[in-house]
């Protein structure tokens, strides 16, 4: 399969694919004569499970390291279970600062009075990185 069918199939844009290729996720991908790219059904498996890692914001360098646990078929799922954590981890932390900004940004939204005045508390807060209506 070419390029663009394999992008069809699996959902990832044709630069997508290229990207994960420069980054090692694929292994060497065959070039027919004119130098195109010729994907194999294994190939589309691992496109396939690259995206499902992206869905669940696993990082390149965490897609490596499955990729790899998923091809090594002498793999403990002991090693899968600690990256799947560490990664619950930091997923845990990154939703605990989103919350926390969100809190802020509300709480300044509630501030601002949205008139037509050019104060605005908002843009104070982004400026000055404190929420102005518990500074006052």
């Amino acid at each position: 399969m070419n390029i663009g069918e394999v992008a069809q199939l699996t959902g990832l844009s044709s630069k997508m694919i290229r990207y994960y290729e420069t980054m090692g996720l694929l292994p060497n991908i065959e070039r027919s004569a004119a130098g195109y790219r010729i994907y194999s059904a294994q190939d589309i498996k691992s496109l396939q499970f690259i995206a499902h890692a992206r869905e669940l914001d696993f990082s390149v360098a965490q897609i490596k390291e499955l990729l790899a646990l998923w091809r090594n078929q002498s793999r403990q799922s002991a090693e899968v279970k600690q990256l799947a954590l560490q990664h619950i981890y930091q997923l845990e932390k990154r939703i605990a600062e989103l919350q926390a900004m969100l809190a802020i940004l509300k709480q300044t939204a509630a501030c601002c009075d949205g008139g037509e005045m050019a104060e605005c508390p908002i843009l104070e807060q982004i400026e000055l990185g404190v929420t102005p209506c518990s500074t006052g």
